[in-house]
């Protein structure tokens, strides 16, 4: 067996680490800024794969004083990089965990690296049984240290709130509540829409989509190739320089594939295995989300079994409401969730079971979501052709149907979803986009979905929740592809839609928004990059009837 790192990837390891391309924006490579103790830790998971671990405690308490303790498990956190952002301190990688807060509330922070990533040895599983299996090993061995209470809380965003959902789904003994924002749920819808790829962001240079989801495999294997720090010890420094060429083509060739039904991608959704999960859950989900979109978490949501979960839906990017959503009382309910779950103590936790923000920048409480009154309007669309081609725009690439001005108030609140009878090549793709127009003909996109052509094609858009005013219309827009959102190699042939309908989850009440918030950073960046002006023209062929209902104004 190869056991040395290719000399190629860890060039691009270090060219990634420079060029920091796929960074948070909200990342800050900084140390903490309160003062802590701090120790390391190796771990064994059942197969025997050496887990490390850093122990984080707050600053001034012995060594044997129990405390509950804050779990994130990860593949981001190696010593000298948070994710692709070179860390110049070292010490341990605590950026955009929100440590201080639960640090400064009396709570040991322990986080653990996934196999294969940090100072952890082993291959990189993508959500599979040996990750399963170490999330289960960094629960059990955090609640049954001697300065742990034995309950252990798993927070975390994106992967690492996918780790927290493992840890659900593994029901391992001391695991008392978990918070995940913006979680994988499904790595293959994560990664494909009904086989299509998703383009996911070029940030810090850019918010659009540029790198295809085929790409995120080696992009996970790169971060896995991160070099130790010189300071770091000997266990950490020879699994962070040991990585099996053999990782490295199984990964890759798995998390290429396209394929949905296979043993590979049935092993990671995590839908099922937490139908009927009554460890409490606070989940978050931003619906203009550009990397794990707003899909298959609200399957995940609503299979949940009884108990104290609650959730934030609304008009955010891949974060936490730390901060850049307008309102105050985000880490006031998350520590709180924590205080009562985990350390047991006697609070109240602030605010509804969800809270929901609108794309008019108002909050709301909701008992569900999508709401039980969101009734579902079947419209129907025009009939077109369009040419599948990608890249260049055109109106060949599309088929239009627009609603009259409305007389009423509607608000759109759930999953949209559209089918089509559809004649083309299989090879093309039909993509299915939701508009809100202005009386000036500025259209802003709600939702969107993409789906390969067939004799019958289902495409199940993005979930939303947007208020549109009367006066404004509704447009349906089909095409072949987004550019910025899938990657698709053109089929550079026709299809023939010769029938299409859209239903829309409407709300039969109307909605008096009773909670304290503002307009997100989320809902500014989406307007900016988002809206399009229309051709007046346009409307002459392209405007149908759309009966849509009269709200009751009951809720």
């Amino acid at each position: 067996m190869v056991s040395e790192r290719p000399v190629l990837l860890r060039a691009l390891c270090g060219l990634l680490l420079l060029l920091g391309a796929i960074t948070p924006v909200t990342a800050n490579a900084e140390p903490l800024r309160v003062p802590f103790q701090w120790k390391q830790a190796f771990i064994d998971s059942t197969d025997g794969t050496r887990l490390h671990a850093d122990i984080v405690r707050p600053a001034g308490i012995s060594e044997d004083t129990r405390t509950p303790v804050i779990l994130t498990v990860s593949p981001y956190r190696a010593h000298s990089a948070y994710l692709s952002e070179p860390r110049l301190t070292g010490g341990p990688s605590t950026d955009n965990l929100s440590a201080e807060l639960f640090l400064n509330a009396g709570y040991t922070y322990v986080i653990v690296d996934l196999r294969g990533f940090g100072g952890s040895n082993g291959c990189p599983d993508f959500g599979g049984p040996g990750e399963r299996a170490d999330v289960a090993a960094a629960v059990e061995w955090a609640a049954s240290q001697p300065w742990s209470t034995g309950k252990v809380g798993m927070f975390g965003v994106s992967y690492e709130g996918w780790t927290g959902l493992m840890g659900l789904a593994g029901k391992a003994k001391g695991l008392a509540a978990v918070a995940a924002f913006e979680p994988v749920v499904d790595p293959y819808s994560y990664l494909y829409m009904q086989g299509v790829s998703w383009k996911f962001s070029g940030k810090p240079i850019t918010e659009n989509g540029v790198r295809p989801a085929d790409s995120a495999g080696l992009e996970h294997l790169l971060i896995a190739s991160t070099p130790p720090r010189p300071e770091d010890g000997g266990e950490y420094q020879s699994n962070a320089t040991q990585l099996p060429w053999q990782c490295y083509q199984h990964y890759l060739s798995q998390v290429a594939d396209h394929t949905p039904d296979t043993s590979f991608w049935r092993d990671r959704d995590l839908v099922a295995p937490l139908r009927g999960n009554t460890i409490p859950l606070f989940l978050g989900q931003g619906f203009v989300d550009y990397n794990t979109r707003a899909y298959r978490v609200f399957d995940l949501w609503n299979g949940l079994g009884p108990g104290a979960h609650r959730a934030w839906f609304g008009q955010w990017g891949h974060r936490t409401c730390h901060d850049k959503c307008g309102t105050p009382h985000f880490d006031t309910e998350l520590l709180a969730f924590f205080d009562k779950h985990v350390a047991e103590r006697d609070v109240e936790i602030p605010g509804p079971r969800i809270t929901v923000s609108q794309f008019d920048g108002q909050w709301r409480a909701e008992t569900a979501w999508p709401p039980a009154d969101a009734q579902r309007v079947a419209v129907e669309l025009r009939p077109g052709r369009y040419t599948d081609r990608g890249l260049v725009p055109g109106p060949d690439r599309e088929v239009w149907s627009v609603s009259e001005p409305l007389t009423h108030d509607q608000h759109l609140s759930g999953i949209p979803t559209a089918t089509l009878r559809l004649s083309g090549p299989p090879t093309a793709t039909v993509a299915v986009e939701l508009y809100d127009i202005a009386p000036d003909l500025r259209a802003t996109v709600i939702t969107r979905g993409i789906a390969p052509v067939g004799d019958t094609a289902e495409v199940r858009l993005l979930a939303q929740d947007w208020p549109i005013a009367a006066g404004h219309r509704i447009g349906v827009r089909i095409t072949d592809v987004v550019d910025d959102v899938w990657s698709h190699a053109p089929a550079f042939a026709p299809v023939t839609v010769a029938a299409a309908s859209v239903e829309l989850p409407l709300l039969a009440g109307t909605r008096h928004p009773d909670l304290p918030g503002g307009l997100t950073e989320g809902i500014v960046k989406w307007r900016n990059e988002k809206t399009i002006a229309l051709d007046p023209g346009m409307l002459n062929n392209a405007t149908v009837s759309m009966n849509l209902p009269n709200r009751t104004g009951a809720r």
